[in-house]
């Protein structure tokens, strides 16, 4: 069988599956990795292999045992040095290894965008040690916000108001942390009006956005997002231009999600993944190219026509209540027949856990509260019923 190219994906979980999708769709051969079997993108690759993505030796194995002409990484815990040793060779990493390192840590991206491109942010200390916390704090003032440099999906993130709850804060942070080295961000807390995710495509022929994705979290992870979020031309503009700033200087081809806060006018970065956002889910029913097709036309150096906002959409996840191998979904008629404009996406993850993302339900309406309630309407119609 001829393919387009082949792809190597470092991590299967659900938006892995969905770029797996768009990318077979364009001819693509899919190689899907993961530490489990039966992962979500495995299940629509063309072949699978399962290791550590943080085993070194295991990752340079599979790039060379499948030779493939892009590795894409979907996970932050991946062993960046290998991938910068695998670039210098002549493999092609997305969007770059450089990128990938730098967004793999909150301390290098941060120190990229403050100290190196001049984007506002925050105030910030990084911590090594209770002492260093409480130092950092004195610098941002209190209230702050505490968590580890390295993690995923919020984890291990905290809010401060009063000096007595610096300790616990750094507890928790170290706790959740990913790597062996407890390290974390002090920073100063934005009175932000809202957060979003400004879906940013890096091509060969320029810098291409998505209109801003508003979202809620809960515990450090997305509960539901909509989009477009309104907000006013200049700080639009302005998020824009630091978004195209920090991507260019990155490098490589693909989507990148950068964050920001908005406080008026403002904008202020706060986070960048070098790959489609969790809440870009949204995207699956708000536009004529999802996030995954852009990321795969990105990739594969295709061409992308004006990316068009299709109506006001929004998601809402579908949550497991607890840890089970053997389980079962129940109401999808219902949740699908909430209204003509929703959609419903299962995951298909083998196990669950407490709080872990099974599925997001999608709705598009004619204003983005009337998504938004449409989403979470179907979401609360999918039950997961445990054996």
């Amino acid at each position: 069988m001829t393919f387009t190219a082949k792809i190597l994906l470092l991590g299967s979980g659900e938006l892995g599956r969905e770029f797996a999708i768009s990318a077979k769709r364009l001819g693509a051969c899919v190689v899907a990795c993961d530490s489990y079997a039966g992962a979500p993108a495995m299940q629509v690759a063309d072949a699978a292999e399962i290791f550590s993505m943080l085993d070194a030796e295991a990752l340079r194995a599979a790039v060379e045992r499948h030779r493939p002409d892009f590795v894409v990484p979907e996970i932050e815990a991946i062993r960046t040095e290998e991938l910068q040793v695998l670039e210098e060779e002549g493999w092609a990493i997305v969007p770059s290894a450089r990128a990938v390192a730098m967004t793999m840590n909150r301390d290098a991206i941060r120190t990229l965008a403050a100290e190196t491109l001049g984007l506002r942010t925050s105030r910030y200390r990084f911590a090594e040690s209770l002492d260093e916390v409480r130092a950092g704090a004195a610098h941002t003032g209190l209230p702050c916000v505490i968590k580890p440099v390295m993690s995923s999906s919020g984890k291990g993130q905290s809010t401060v108001r009063e000096a007595g709850e610096l300790e616990a804060a750094w507890a928790y942070a170290v706790a959740n942390m990913r790597g062996d080295r407890p390290r974390v961000i002090v920073e100063e807390y934005i009175a932000f009006d809202y957060e979003i995710t400004l879906l940013t495509v890096r091509t060969r022929e320029g810098v291409l956005f998505c209109p801003p994705i508003g979202h809620r979290q809960e515990r450090g992870d997305y509960q539901e997002s909509w989009q477009p979020m309104a907000m006013s031309d200049a700080a639009l503009a302005s998020a824009r231009a630091m978004a195209r700033k920090v991507v260019d200087d990155l490098g490589g081809h693909g989507i990148f999600g950068v964050e920001f806060f908005v406080a008026g006018d403002e904008a202020i970065f706060s986070e960048l993944s070098p790959r489609p956002h969790d809440t870009g889910m949204v995207t699956l029913i708000s536009q004529n190219l999802s996030e995954f097709d852009l990321h795969a036309r990105a990739v594969l150096g295709l061409p992308i026509p004006e990316i068009r906002l299709l109506g006001p959409s929004a998601s809402a996840v579908i949550l497991a209540g607890r840890e089970a191998e053997s389980f079962r979904y129940e109401g999808l008629s219902d949740a699908l027949a909430t209204a003509p404009d929703v959609d419903v996406r299962i995951f298909a993850k083998p196990v669950t856990r407490r709080f872990r993302r099974m599925g997001v339900a999608l709705a598009r309406a004619e204003d983005t509260e009337r998504a938004r309630a449409l989403a979470a309407e179907a979401a609360g119609r999918v039950r997961i019923v445990y054996s």
